[in-house]
């Protein structure tokens, strides 16, 4: 993942979705997040993330960020990664990225070679 390419790709969407799972099956499930990251070197910091957040990358640092696009069958923004809690706000340390979306909204013919619709690594 080029760091450039994903300033980019940021600069293309306006907010996206913090994704973090519970350790525990006191609280199961996806914990989902409005949040508007600022790349700082190489990673992503969310500033108030909220508690919730917090605590569940305290006991898993798997996290993923979603960013809708701004127009009807553009591109959304994936980022996967691995956070920490710091000072309150949430540090994400990419690990992957790409622009997807369905093969129906393509500009043309979907290559073979890839998931089976129109991504584009970052």
């Amino acid at each position: 993942m080029d760091l450039e390419d994903l300033a980019r790709a940021l600069g293309e969407h306006d907010y996206g979705y913090l994704l973090t799972t519970a350790a525990s099956a006191e609280a199961p499930g996806v914990k989902v997040v409005t949040v508007e990251p600022t790349l700082v070197d190489d990673t992503l910091r969310i500033v108030a993330a909220g508690r919730g957040s917090t605590r569940n990358i305290a006991a898993n640092e798997v996290v993923t960020l979603t960013f809708p696009p701004r127009t009807y069958r553009g591109y959304t923004l994936i980022v996967d990664g691995t956070a920490e809690a710091a000072d309150g706000d949430v540090v994400v340390t990419p690990t992957k990225a790409v622009l997807h979306r369905p093969a129906d909204h393509a500009d043309g013919t979907v290559p073979d070679d890839g998931c089976g619709h129109d991504c584009a690594p970052v």
